[in-house]
């Protein structure tokens, strides 16, 4: 009986010791159910908590009230393959703040107060397959899909999309990889500019967007002006080099009759 007593005392010391470990990696009001795992979720967190494990693969913090996410986020937690930061406050991505992580598999920013994701955002990450951005009801503007070859999965409903030239890139992007959303553009909607009443995508087709092709953007706008400045400057010189050139030659002749005149008499 000693041996098996000894050996279950030997157990327990052991499970003891795992146990402290964990807990004392595990952030104090956080639960971490294995030890790549950290579960912040409805914990009502302003802010990211800071002893999260640098080896962390999976960040649970849905239903809380973080505000940003700091820039050099991911530079720490390298190893993260899923993090869940949905029904937050995110009101912005900082740049750069999600193009450092080589390993992020699955990201979900849905229901926050996201009002763009511009380009580079995630730089060009070659990992992230999945992405969530439904229900964010300030979000009009996405311009970062294009730049992540390995998405398969995206969810971008529920999203106040504008129907205004600023859309149509989104668009053409919709339609054409409307195999990574999981309804297709069924149930998608985007307002007028003119009144506000809601279209189906499915109703629009990239036709609709045609006049955009012929709007100046306001890099094209300064290009013009600096290209006419700069017209009118040649124009101006070339003018005062040509009179000047003119003046010069009159003064020549009438200089050059006088010494005749003055040569003859």
């Amino acid at each position: 009986m000693l041996p098996c007593v000894c050996w279950l005392q030997l157990i327990l010391i052991l499970l003891s010791s795992v146990s402290w470990t964990r807990g004392e990696n595990c952030p104090v009001t956080c639960l971490c159910p294995d030890p790549h795992t950290v579960d912040c979720s409805g914990r009502g967190l302003t802010r990211l908590p800071n002893e999260i494990p640098l080896d962390v693969r999976r960040l649970l913090l849905a239903d809380n009230w973080i505000p940003r996410i700091p820039s050099d986020f991911l530079v720490l937690y390298s190893d993260l393959v899923y993090l869940d930061l949905r029904n937050n406050s995110l009101s912005h991505i900082e740049p750069g703040t999600l193009s450092t992580s080589s390993r992020l598999v699955f990201l979900d920013l849905g229901s926050n107060n996201l009002t763009e994701i511009p380009k580079g955002t995630f730089g060009e990450s070659r990992s992230l397959i999945k992405l969530r951005l439904g229900n964010n009801p300030y979000l009009s503007m996405v311009g970062a899909l294009s730049q992540l070859p390995s998405l398969r999965v995206v969810r971008l409903e529920g999203n106040p999309w504008l129907c205004n030239c600023n859309f149509a890139n989104l668009f053409t992007w919709l339609m054409e990889n409307s195999h990574k959303l999981p309804n297709g553009v069924e149930g998608m909607e985007c307002s007028l500019p003119m009144d506000g009443r809601r279209v189906s995508l499915t109703q629009l087709s990239k036709d609709s967007f045609r006049e955009c092709q012929a709007t100046l953007t306001l890099t094209d706008l300064l290009i013009i002006i600096f290209s006419g400045i700069s017209v009118s400057v040649v124009a101006i010189m070339t003018s005062f080099f040509l009179a000047s050139t003119v003046h010069c030659f009159q003064r020549w002749s009438k200089g050059t009759k006088g010494d005749e005149e003055e040569s003859e008499a």
